[in-house]
């Protein structure tokens, strides 16, 4: 038969400043155990002397620890007092018998660490003593789960550093006794001493006497004395400046996407076609022209163009179904298209302003023509569209202002000339100061 095991309604124990070698139990009522459901018991447990009589608080020798299953029967106790019994360890299953436990004493004992796995069975802890057990650290809070432990004493341990989440790991604390602790005091403790400076739930006894050990330039100096100001980040400022510095690069880029967003769109292929622009101008030119045009555009280039400007003038032609190359990146098909032939020929409508390969093929172009300073661009329009509808396409818009260029639908009564002016820009030298003739049917807008 276990030790308690006739105690089934014990709701206190206490055992504290004796040694496990006889055990005694006196009842502060009635004799009847059974039937006192919430009467208090003191047990004392002593070790005999050589003249055989019990003597209470001896400390000749330490016990390494209670046996696992010494509280077995106790499933309603609530106090337990067990300090000052000099064991050096309590085993992890030793409160299975007690899931109703709330007040809890271990202090002086040389325990040095605590599993937090002892404290698994007993979750409604709310008092909980561990002063004078050399405890290294509080890290055993971390896992210990105690979400309801209100009260705690931890006096003259070990430990130096309390640490932001052993805080965190007890919301309920509400008093907390570190006296006699030697604190560090340096930037690992920044946080505690924040929050014993700040109003908060938790009342730490005597804080404005904590003493700092390490290191040695303040030791013996008071720790809420040390400015740790340097330690501590704002985060209300960090976020008040990220909150900021978002809210302006979202009004930027706003603006930059209603109202730049085609210069920078160019601006990024001018920067590409830079990277690429040695390798690219050290190429031969393949081809006399390169066709940039859209496939809704595709019947007219193939039905018009190609015939006579292939067939007739013997011009070699560069067009994307019949020459890029496949299985390439399509950029990379584009650029070294623009840079291994003679002139690129931008036949323009308004699918064609649409499209964004076509827009990547006229800023590439356009690129090289100002880069180069040479007449490498020949633009021939489907459609009748106002300058002012150019006015998203800011590289276009610049390049009619400062050029003439060739009109399809103006040429209706005219197709022989605009194939002749064509062959005229195709014949031209590549120095834009060469302005001898107009490229258009049309004059400059």
């Amino acid at each position: 038969m276990f030790l308690f095991n006739p105690l089934t309604n014990l709701k206190t124990l206490d055992i504290s400043f004796n040694k496990l070698e006889d055990i005694t139990i006196n009842s502060s009522g009635s004799d009847d155990l059974e039937s006192e459901k919430e009467q208090a018991f003191s047990c004392s447990i002593c070790h005999k002397d050589d003249t055989n009589s019990c003597r209470a608080g001896s400390r000749q020798g330490k016990s390494p620890g209670l046996p696992q299953n010494i509280l077995e029967g106790l499933t309603n106790l609530l106090y337990l007092d067990i300090r000052n019994i000099e064991i050096l360890s309590l085993d992890v299953g030793m409160f299975n018998y007690t899931p109703q436990l709330q007040h809890l004493d271990i202090s002086s004992n040389d325990l040095t660490d605590v599993s937090p796995a002892l404290f698994s069975p007993i979750q409604n802890l709310t008092t909980l003593y561990i002063s004078r057990t050399n405890l290294l650290s509080l890290d055993f809070l971390l896992i210990a789960n105690l979400s309801k432990l209100q009260y705690m004493q931890a006096r003259k341990n070990q430990f130096s550093v309390i640490r932001e989440d052993v805080i965190n790991s007890v919301p309920a604390l509400e008093y907390v006794d570190l006296q006699g602790n030697s604190f560090t005091c340096d930037c690992d403790n920044a946080f505690f001493v924040q929050w014993v400076e700040n109003l908060n739930q938790t009342q730490v006894f005597d804080a404005y006497n904590f003493v700092c050990n390490y290191p040695p330039n303040v030791k013996g100096m008071k720790l809420l004395d040390i400015d740790m100001r340097s330690c501590i980040v704002d985060t209300g400022f960090i976020y008040f400046v990220s909150t900021t510095c978002t809210i302006l690069l979202f009004m930027l880029a706003s603006f930059i996407y209603h109202f730049l967003r085609w210069q920078v769109v160019y601006a990024y292929y001018l920067f590409l076609a830079l990277l690429l622009d040695k390798k690219n101008k050290k190429s031969p030119n393949q081809y006399d022209a390169f066709i940039s045009y859209n496939i809704h555009d595709e019947p007219w280039v193939i039905g018009e163009m190609l015939p006579k400007l292939e067939g007739e003038q013997g011009w070699k032609l560069c067009l994307h179904h019949r020459d890029f190359q496949p299985g390439r990146a399509i950029i990379d098909n584009i650029t070294d298209a623009i840079y291994g032939s003679r002139k690129t020929i931008c036949v323009i409508s308004r699918k064609y302003l649409e499209s964004e390969w076509c827009s990547r093929e006229i800023q590439t172009a356009s690129f090289r023509l100002f880069e180069e300073q040479k007449d490498v661009l020949i633009l021939v329009f489907l459609e009748e569209i106002p300058t002012s509808h150019l006015a998203p396409y800011y590289r276009m818009r610049k390049l009619l202002k400062r050029r003439t260029y060739l009109s399809w639908p103006r040429a209706t009564d005219h197709a022989e000339l605009f194939w002749t002016k064509v062959h005229q820009a195709l014949e031209t030298d590549e120095d834009p100061s060469d302005d001898r003739f107009l490229l258009g049917v049309q004059d400059k807008p």
